[in-house]
């Protein structure tokens, strides 16, 4: 008999969870997960991930990285040759904002990038309506910039900036993928690192 032991990572999926009766635990609790399964908005050949356009983008990647291993399943619509179709979300705290998103457009420009920011708004608001709120408290500023050539530079710069709770770049995170699409299933393994 398999026990699983979940650890949740929105109040939607922990309300889910509760109500399907699948027993929930925290990373308070225990010190670190055997797997995280999850989805991805974007998938690059290197296994590096867009994640963010539900919002919880901070406790996936808290849980992800607490895991063993991260497989991600998608449709092979996700499945992209360089990631940035899809926004970059970049989690943020409200106060200062006008001062986090020149942060952003900075590090934007040194990493080769650039496109057009917007606070993402709540579902069902009007052109003036709320602001979507994290389960954290904070804001998410959705980065266009079409295309992202140095996936991981710009993970290290957006980490960097005050005012950044964390961006929407899985980096070295998902050890495999599986893509469902019109031909199927196929498993994507990330490459080891040279020397492993």
């Amino acid at each position: 008999v398999l026990k699983v032991i979940g650890v949740p990572t929105s109040e939607a999926t922990r309300a889910d969870a509760e109500r399907c009766g699948v027993p929930l635990t925290t990373l308070d609790e225990i010190d670190h997960l055997d797997i995280t399964v999850d989805g991805a908005d974007e998938i690059d050949p290197e296994l590096n991930l867009i994640k963010g356009g539900g919002g919880a983008l901070l406790r996936e990647k808290i849980v992800a990285a607490a895991s063993d291993r991260m497989i991600v399943i998608a449709d092979d619509t996700k499945w992209v040759p360089t990631l940035g179709r899809f926004p970059l979300p970049v989690e943020v705290i409200p106060f200062g904002l006008g001062a986090t998103r020149r942060a952003i457009e900075k590090a934007f420009a040194e990493c080769g990038v650039s496109g057009q920011m917007a606070v993402r708004k709540a579902k069902g608001g009007d052109k003036d309506g709320h602001v979507f709120v994290t389960d954290g408290g904070h804001w998410i500023v959705d980065a266009h910039l079409g295309r992202i050539v140095d996936p991981p530079g710009l993970a290290k710069a957006l980490s960097a900036i005050p005012g950044v709770v964390e961006h929407g770049l899985f980096i070295g995170l998902a050890s495999s993928a599986v893509l469902a699409g019109g031909e199927g299933i196929r498993v994507i393994e990330r490459r080891k690192p040279k020397g492993d």
